[in-house]
């Protein structure tokens, strides 16, 4: 991917540009609309969690929810280690 991908917030921190929350945002809504769409990762809980990667990022969610509840979004904090 070629260009800017992350941006500081005013507190400092770094976050998505504009087109990557964008993604971020629609995958979201796809998950929410397909929740069984990501595969169970065994080997890294044993919590009835679900993964769907964007670019680097990878979302953590609950399937079962109404609404869908997003657990983490884990590219954050590997970036920042």
């Amino acid at each position: 991917m070629c260009g800017r991908s992350w941006r500081t917030s005013g507190s400092g921190e770094p976050r998505p540009a504009p087109k990557v929350r964008a993604k971020l945002r629609a995958a979201m809504g796809l998950v929410a609309s397909f929740p069984g769409l990501g595969p169970s990762r065994k080997d890294l809980t044993d919590e009835p969690l679900r993964f769907w990667s964007v670019y680097s990022y990878l979302i953590v969610y609950r399937p079962e929810t109404k609404p869908l509840q997003v657990i983490r979004d884990v590219g954050a904090v590997l970036r920042s280690q």
